[in-house]
Formats: C-alpha cells, sequence, structure tokens
C-alpha cells in the first residue's frame, strides 16, 4: 500500500463505525492531474474513496466537497451518475477531506476511436455518450438544490476572460495561436441566449462508465471541473474528438470512420440534438471556445510539471499539447 497516501486502518476504523467490522482492502487507480482516487472493498461494500491530494492546493481547486454534491443533487435526479455514500470534511482523519461513493462496473474507453470496442458497436457508443450529456443538461439546477452551484449567465463571457488571464500569467514560452484564439473569441462571443445547466467541464469519452453489455452510459464521472455554465461548452469540447488527432490525447481526426465504425461529427451531434430540442445550433465558436480552454489548461499543467508539483500525463508533452489545441483552435474557425 506504498501507494496510498493515507493511513488504511483509520479508513478501516472510520468505516467500521458505519458498516460494522469487515475486511478492508485498498487500492490506488492510476489517473492523471486531479484528485487522488482508490478502489475501496469493505467487507460487501464495494466502493470509490475520492480525496484532495496531500499539501499546500490551490484556493477552490480539488473541491471534493462539490463533487459529492453534484453527485447527490443528480442520482436522485436520474442522471447517471455514481449514487453518493457519504462525506467526510474533518481532514484528521485522512490527511485531506474525503468521500465515497458506489463503485459502478462497466466499460471504460480511454480514447475517441474506442479501440478496445467491437467495431460494430463504436457509433452506438458515441451516441450513448450524447444521451448521457443530454440526460444531464436536462435536469434544472435550481429543482435539485443547485441554484448556486456557480454563476449563471454570460458562461462565455466569463470563461473566456478567466482563461485569458490564466494563460496572460502563465510563465510559458510565447504561443502565439492562444493569442489569436483569445482575440477571436473575444470578438466573436454569441448573445447570451439565457440556457443555464449543470455543465460538467471535462465531459468526453473517458470520463465515463458504459454498461457491460450495452452502449449505454452507468456512470458520468470526474465532476472536479463542474460548475453552472452553458451547455452548448460541454457539447463543444466533446466534439473536439473530430478535430484531433489520435497523438492528441486520443482524437479521432484522420481515421476513416466508415472503416472503424466510428460516427461522424454529425450524426453526434443530431443525437444530442433530438434529445434537446430547445438547444441553440452548435457553432464553430463552441468548438474554438472549447479547444481554447483545453490548450490553456495544458499550459496550467506544463506550468506544475516545470515546477515540480505535478507529473506530466503519461506518454504527453503538455507544452506540445497547449500549442496543438490552440492550431486545432484556429482550424476550426477557418472551416467556420
Amino acid at each position: 500500500m506504498s501507494d496510498i497516501d493515507f493511513d488504511p486502518s483509520r479508513l478501516e476504523e472510520f468505516l467500521k463505525g458505519h458498516f460494522g467490522a469487515a475486511a478492508l482492502d485498498v487500492q490506488r487507480i492510476a489517473g492523471g492531474q486531479s484528485n487522488p482516487t482508490y478502489f475501496v472493498t469493505y467487507g460487501d461494500h464495494r466502493l470509490v474513496l475520492r480525496k484532495q491530494p496531500n499539501g499546500p492546493i490551490l484556493r477552490g481547486a480539488h473541491a471534493v466537497d462539490r463533487e459529492y454534491r453534484v453527485l447527490a443533487a443528480l442520482h436522485p435526479a436520474g442522471v447517471p451518475v455514481p449514487r453518493p455514500v457519504l462525506f467526510h470534511e474533518d481532514p484528521d482523519l485522512l490527511g485531506t477531506p474525503f468521500y465515497l461513493m458506489q463503485r459502478v462496473d462497466g466499460r471504460v474507453f480511454p480514447d475517441g476511436a474506442l479501440a478496445a470496442a467491437d467495431p460494430a458497436e463504436r457509433s452506438a457508443l458515441w451516441l450513448g455518450l450524447a444521451d448521457a450529456m443530454a440526460a444531464m443538461h436536462a435536469v434544472d439546477p435550481e429543482a435539485v438544490g443547485l441554484g448556486d452551484y456557480g454563476r449563471p449567465g454570460n458562461y462565455f463571457e466569463r470563461q473566456i476572460a478567466r482563461w485569458s488571464r490564466q494563460w496572460q500569467a502563465s510563465a510559458s514560452e510565447p504561443i502565439p495561436e492562444i493569442d489569436q484564439l483569445s482575440e477571436w473569441l473575444t470578438q466573436h462571443q454569441p448573445a447570451d441566449d439565457g440556457r443555464v445547466s449543470v455543465a460538467h467541464g471535462d465531459f468526453r469519452m473517458g470520463n465515463v462508465i458504459f454498461h457491460p453489455n450495452e452502449p449505454r452510459v452507468v456512470a458520468i464521472l470526474d465532476w472536479e471541473l463542474s460548475t453552472l455554465g452553458h451547455p452548448l461548452a460541454d457539447l463543444g469540447y466533446c466534439c473536439m474528438a473530430w478535430h484531433t488527432a489520435p497523438e492528441e490525447y486520443g482524437g479521432i481526426l484522420g481515421l476513416d470512420l466508415d472503416a472503424t465504425g466510428l460516427p461522424d461529427e454529425a450524426a453526434f451531434v443530431a443525437r444530442y440534438m433530438d434529445k434537446s430540442p430547445q438547444m441553440a445550433p452548435l457553432t464553430a465558436f463552441h468548438k474554438a471556445f472549447a479547444l481554447f480552454r483545453f490548450s490553456v489548461i495544458w499550459v496550467g499543467i506544463a506550468d506544475r510539471v516545470r515546477q515540480g508539483t505535478a507529473a506530466g500525463a503519461a506518454g504527453s508533452n503538455p507544452t506540445y499539447l497547449a500549442r496543438r489545441f490552440a492550431i486545432r483552435g484556429l482550424e476550426v474557425i477557418e472551416k467556420g
């Protein structure tokens, strides 16, 4: 248990008070930049534990309390998320706040090409992803107690300003494509249409669990970046797969979609829109915004790697990816 950053015996004593005496097994789940995550088996209870990383963290970062809150609100509403079990705020027990949720069995596909899936099922899996996103966006935040989960309204204006500031504050080497994207997005923002939903912030193929035998999402994972936002931000983000190459964090640009059984972007967007009939159209702005935002996220990862406070994602060069995603954003704009 050398890769576990807390004392398992303290967790065992805590769980004993909730569930009675049982055998404990804890296994660290390999992950990228987010909160430390563990499989916890305690007798018949199959759980997942998410906690903040040990040591100093930025204000507002790694907010496991927000993750738990959104799960607790969306699970009863029928959105496919793991069932929350408990949240423990006191850091004295495991060193940081943490929460437990139900472990969900199923399949996870880390890449947009769905290399591990039967080609005959790949299109249906992508359409199932669209269905899950539409179900998430259909929930009225006010109705489930999430009316104050973020600032409603002017989402894109605030987000463009936020990510532009983060880019300008970075010590990274110049990436003129990010500057160009920031300027274009600032000048081409659509009028705010008043749509507000729970926005996941990292909604993509690798962050969901599919049913073991069906092309149906049974759990949406990794809510660390969630807030109140515009639903087309999530849709544009998910569509990045069609505008980025396989070596660019698992995109599908350049693949023979028919030969590999993958749907085209139009089919994916049409499926989402069929489930969200009142939604405004997805435009180049929404996709370029997603690529800009992800580009600056990679800048932040590169900065933390240089500072020695983060490990680079496996097999990736954060600075290279930051520039590649910005270039892809400009390509989306050119295509219109």
